[in-house]
């Protein structure tokens, strides 16, 4: 007798052998003790989950012959040996990629109309059925509908989208899902004691996984392992014959990169890829192995949602139990995109690295909720010191604060007043100063004063609150200042992101000069400049300039050998620039963080 292979030898021949399955077999079951068996049933599901398997058993139980209509079917009388054996004369399994004309269906309507000769029922199994034409549907359509009573239709396929609504709506469906590893770690186990063949429980477990839930695919790795090893299967004969990895290279290199150990995880890919891995299957797999991590990190119950050994699934946890969720999913994301990357790529490995490195110096990933918190506490802590003890502050510490405290100050005042807290967010920027350099320019003084000589710093806080004085003038802005000339072209380019037209018009200027406060554009003819010269448009110029240049310039039009031909222009930029820069918001902004006002910027806002 032929050699018949574990696939074949252990597929289920009753209801109670199959596995994975509960709910469509006790509908089935159900279904026959009740006569309630629909005419036309539709099975779907992946690869090797048992769609056909149940259809054949399911045409056994219809036409078995025992009296126990409780336990069918029997196998044992004629009908369910015949059915078994695959030599039932009305029994006809069809496969839908073979037979998938219109004339094929014609042929199998023209069949059915006969009785069947030795069963009750004739019974049309048509797997993959989803690869029948369009006119195949259409032809079976009415006889779906209304068949033949000794006429029962069984349709398999793995892709049920592929199949005409018409269809599905003639047909009874079950959905058959994969096998969970518990339950085909279990079956593989009775498999290779019943052949008496010792397996390891690792090698169990790598076959289980391998099998990603079909039972057909598991029994063909287990029988490809069986004629390898013999009595005995090991560890590494899987590993060797199946050409995969051991999973603890997926634990060993997470753990690498998560403590920035790079050099460990570089060589781990090293050793993987000298063995001859396929790097895009080990690429996915170890993005597989990140996605459990993050599971086991933000879910209460990760067991429920990941299908793995319990061995995998406390190494995943350990691992996750030292990182916070945003550090893993930035893992997963720079692993996700390098992989993509890989698919596209004649050198994958070097993608691969490349995305290890990225992971690497990416570090740990701090919540913003924490960051948010740290600003409170650093907000709440200046507000009880005096103002020189913050200016004095380690400098880095005071930049971090300030950046927070900054915030924090924002929404306080969009709070009171949104109009104010709009024009201080939006058209401010404050520059931080260490201790040194503010105790030099707002002369504040030292702690260690003499106690005989008046309070400076009050005096100057006094000044600092009465508009127009000469500390409120200071705060005018007075860095960040570029050159008329050399920066001639760069200021066009950021006139062109607000009005295209403006910088056109000024790629035409042949000189530009800088005299005092004026900035002088001569351009070779008139009529070059005619748009400018307009009210509207020369208070807008004058905006940009002084936004662009932090300098208060007036614009002036000349033509080449000619005068001014613009005139004054209008004052009411420079007095709305003095304005915000005296704004009372702004001035106990830069006395709560100890900074200066280094621009203003009074133009629409584009970026």
């Amino acid at each position: 007798m032929s050699y018949l292979v574990l696939a074949r030898k252990w597929r289920p021949q009753h209801f109670n052998e199959v596995i994975g399955q509960q709910p469509v077999v006790r509908t089935l079951q159900n279904g026959l003790k009740r006569n309630r068996v629909p005419h036309a049933m539709l099975f779907s599901g992946v690869r090797g989950v048992g769609k056909t398997t149940l259809a054949r058993i399911m045409a056994k139980a219809l036409n078995c012959q025992s009296d126990n209509k409780e336990d069918r079917p029997c196998n044992k009388c004629d009908s369910c040996l015949e059915i078994t054996k695959g030599s039932a004369v009305d029994l006809h399994e069809i496969d839908g990629a073979s037979n998938r004309g219109i004339q094929e269906i014609r042929e199998l309507k023209e069949n059915i109309r006969f009785f069947p000769t030795k069963c009750r029922y004739k019974i049309i199994i048509i797997d993959e059925v989803h690869m029948l034409t369009t006119e195949a549907f259409n032809a079976l359509l009415k006889t779906l509908e209304e068949p033949p009573k000794h006429v029962f239709f069984m349709f398999a396929t793995t892709e049920l989208h592929k199949i005409p609504v018409t269809i599905l709506s003639r047909c009874q469906r079950y959905e058959l899902k994969r096998i969970p590893f518990a339950e085909l770690h279990a079956f593989f186990e009775k498999v290779a004691e019943k052949e008496g063949v010792a397996v390891s429980a690792k090698a169990l477990t790598i076959i289980t996984r391998e099998a990603d839930g079909s039972v057909r695919d598991g029994l063909s790795l287990l029988d490809q392992m069986f004629s390898f090893g013999g009595d005995q299967v090991k560890d590494e004969d899987v590993i060797e014959v199946l050409g995969l990895v051991d999973h603890t290279v997926f634990e060993k290199l997470a753990a690498s990169l998560l403590s920035d150990d790079l050099a460990q995880g570089l060589e781990l890919l090293d050793r993987t890829y000298r063995a001859g891995i396929d790097i895009k299957r080990f690429a996915n797999d170890l993005l597989s192995f990140f996605r459990t991590v993050l599971i086991c990190k933000t879910s209460p119950h990760p067991e429920e949602l990941l299908d793995i050994s319990d061995m995998e699934l406390q190494a995943a946890e350990k691992i996750a139990a030292g990182q916070s969720a945003e550090t893993l999913y930035q893992y997963f994301h720079l692993l996700l995109q390098g992989i993509e990357k890989m698919h596209y790529s004649p050198r994958p490995r070097m993608i691969l690295e490349m995305a290890l490195i990225k992971a690497a110096q990416a570090g740990q990933v701090v919540p913003a909720s924490v960051l948010l918190e740290r600003f409170d506490d650093c907000f709440r802590q200046s507000l009880s010191l005096p103002l020189q003890q913050i200016v004095q502050t380690e400098p880095v510490v005071v930049e971090a604060n300030q950046r927070g405290d900054i915030k924090e100050k924002d929404a306080s005042i969009s709070r009171e007043t949104p109009a104010a807290k709009e024009k201080v967010s939006e058209k401010i920027t404050l520059s931080p100063k260490t201790a040194k350099t503010e105790k030099d320019e707002n002369k504040i003084p030292s702690p260690k004063a003499e106690k005989g000589k008046p309070d400076s710093g009050d005096e100057e806080k006094t000044e600092i609150n009465q508009p127009g004085s000469s500390m409120a003038k200071s705060l005018a802005p007075v860095t960040h200042q570029k050159d008329i000339r050399r920066n001639w072209d760069d200021f066009a380019a950021y006139v062109k992101e607000r009005k295209p037209w403006m910088s056109h018009v000024l790629q035409l200027c042949h000189r530009v000069e800088e005299h005092d406060n004026d900035l002088i554009m001569i351009f070779s003819l008139p009529t070059d400049s005619k748009v400018l010269e307009q009210g509207e448009n020369m208070k807008l110029l004058t905006r940009y300039i002084q936004d662009f240049f932090q300098k208060e310039l007036k614009p002036r039009i000349r033509a080449r050998g000619g005068k001014d031909a613009s005139g004054n222009s209008d004052d009411s930029v420079r007095e709305e620039r003095r304005a915000l820069a005296n704004d009372p918001l702004v001035r106990m902004a830069t006395e709560v963080f100890g900074g200066r006002v280094a621009s203003v910027r009074t133009g629409p806002k584009f970026r």
